[in-house]
């Protein structure tokens, strides 16, 4: 039950973050899920300081997880266009 949960939160995140990036008419669900998945664990880096930890799904992890992923698009559109939009 847990990957179901993760790939649903984590295609939710990735479709919130390419909203606010402006990259959703780019990108379909599996790369929602893929920006949602890997924006949770650069956020998870980046917040608490290197160490993962298994936290529960609270707001704060749910925030923490959406910037990351708005910062894997930042750093796509970059490389991408060379500019962050």
């Amino acid at each position: 039950m847990g990957i179901i949960l993760w790939l649903v939160i984590g295609g939710v995140i990735g479709w919130l973050a390419s909203i606010i990036m402006r990259t959703d008419a780019q990108q379909g669900i599996f790369l929602n899920i893929v920006v949602g998945i890997v924006g949770a664990f650069i956020g998870g880096l980046v917040i608490s300081g290197g160490s993962i930890n298994n936290a529960p799904l609270t707001i704060t992890s749910f925030l923490v997880s959406l910037l990351g992923a708005v910062i894997l698009l930042a750093i796509v559109n970059l490389v991408r266009r060379g500019s962050v939009r």
